[in-house]
């Protein structure tokens, strides 16, 4: 470990859409940080004859490539931290990954809710993990996989989380990060640990959960021939960060903790508090929101909302027909649309899937005797102002069963980006939006990393003071209307 106080990390920020691999140069010092963005590249589900799934091997090409680049352009890189969304994972037999992992899109984990709450009920699953409601969560695609006629739970002896899948191939290490784990359901809300009992009780192998650790141990160095090919000094090693994106984003919130809440804004918009012990009142429950694992300890209390996916998605179906939408132009018209629109449901299951989200809105109206958008402003502006209702009733709610009183909202993420849903969200909250930084995902895997290095120190809130004097957040008023 370095204690000069200044030092450089490798940033691997994988999103649903796309990923990323950032070094970022880090002065403890100086009090600076700084983010030199090395490489981007796609990502997306591949459908596959047996479901909907992630191409992990192609993630492994191409942010090989991308940490080769870091390499060459800053050959004194500390180490490497890997975050990705939650709830996916691979199975291993030795060092085989058993087929690309499933997608939480796919639909096969709607078999595994049903099973898993017939041996235990919700309310008493929600006592133990602290979980909101998603069928998609690790421990109901589970059982899917533990009951599908052709699955490979049986035969596994891993079963990694993508963030751990990435790091294994990377180290050999097998071991889970704790803020990731935290969204599987099957780690306890209480103690932080596996949930040994649980997963007896629903018929799963224990042997496959690998052993936890916490955001700034080491996954140990690079396996000597991935070390060759991507040009890495002699040792690095993989850091264990927030490796669940929102943790990571959430370490690089600029917020004072007793008074804030946030929304890590991008494909999911996740709404909440950041606490010190979890919520697991049947009010808590009743609201759907969900305690899933911070950095240093502390309890991400927040509820899952849709996100910009409702807008990308639709935007892809718009572009089927080989027509190129620009959404700065699309954002600039829905923002010129005076007259009422449409505040649908966000949060409604029909707009999980792949497809025809429009034609889902417009079904979602007309059930409910509500005009549909018109255009494609309005249906882009319909989106808005229900993303902003739905992040507003979040953040309200989330203020009631915390007991935190809420005087800002913090948005980061690329929704910051979104000046139209910034101020809207403001306008519905009634309290004012800070917005910035929009790469706060990576800036928090990066923050972790520099203070494992000694680069940085403190608790979160030194490190949150930093990414404010680095990133000054823009600030939206809320405007009667």
């Amino acid at each position: 470990m370095s204690a000069e106080g200044a030092g450089t990390v490798a940033a691997v920020d994988l999103g649903a859409t796309s990923g990323r691999v950032i070094l970022g140069h880090v002065d403890g010092r100086a009090g600076t940080l700084a983010l030199d963005h090395v490489a981007r590249f796609a990502n997306g589900p591949v459908r596959l004859a047996s479901g909907l799934h992630w191409d992990v091997t192609g993630l492994s090409r191409d942010l090989g490539a991308g940490l080769a680049e870091a390499f060459r352009r800053d050959p004194s890189t500390a180490s490497i931290g890997i975050d990705s969304w939650a709830v996916d994972y691979g199975l291993l037999r030795g060092d085989r990954m058993l087929g690309e992992p499933f997608h939480y899109r796919d639909g096969r984990s709607d078999r595994g809710v049903e099973a898993v709450h017939a041996v235990v009920p919700f309310d008493e699953l929600y006592r133990r993990n602290g979980l909101q409601f998603l069928p998609f969560n690790t421990v109901y695609q589970l059982a899917a996989e533990r009951d599908a006629p052709d699955g490979c739970l049986g035969v596994a002896d891993s079963l990694l989380l993508v963030p751990d899948l990435i790091g294994f191939q990377l180290t050999g290490a097998r071991l889970a990060e704790r803020t990731n784990a935290s969204t599987t359901g099957l780690v306890g809300v209480e103690s932080g640990e596996w949930d040994d009992e649980l997963i007896e009780r629903l018929g799963l192998p224990a042997s496959v959960f690998a052993p936890l650790v916490s955001p700034g141990e080491s996954f140990g160095p690079l396996r000597a021939a991935v070390a060759a090919e991507l040009g890495a000094p002699a040792g690095i090693e993989v850091v264990a960060v927030g490796s669940h994106d929102t943790a990571s984003a959430v370490v690089a919130v600029p917020m004072r903790a007793e008074s804030a809440a946030y929304i890590s804004c991008g494909t999911w918009g996740l709404v909440g508090v950041e606490l010190e012990q979890p919520v697991t009142t049947d009010a808590a429950r009743a609201a759907n929101f969900t305690n899933e694992g911070g950095v240093d300890g502390r309890v991400r209390f927040l509820h899952n909302v849709m996100g910009l996916w409702l807008l990308s998605e639709s935007v892809r179906w718009w572009e089927r027909d080989g027509a190129r939408i620009d959404l700065a132009e699309l954002l600039a018209a829905a923002a010129s649309v005076t007259g009422p629109v449409a505040v649908f449901d966000a949060d409604d299951p029909r707009f999980l899937a792949p497809g025809d989200l429009p034609g889902r809105i417009a079904e979602w109206c007309a059930e409910r005797g509500v005009a549909a958008p018109a255009n494609r402003a309005e249906f882009a502006r319909s989106i808005v102002e229900s993303l902003a209702e739905a992040f507003a009733g979040a953040v309200r709610t989330a203020s009631l069963l915390s007991g935190v009183d809420v005087e800002t909202i913090h948005v980061v993420g690329g929704g910051a980006l979104n000046e139209l849903l910034c101020q809207r969200t403001a306008d519905r909250a009634g309290i004012p939006v800070l917005a910035g930084p929009v790469e706060a995902t990576a800036i928090g895997n990066v923050l972790v990393q520099a203070r494992a290095q000694g680069f940085v120190h403190g608790d979160l809130e030194a490190l949150r003071a930093l990414v404010a004097r680095a990133f000054a957040p823009r600030r939206y008023e809320p405007v009667t209307r």
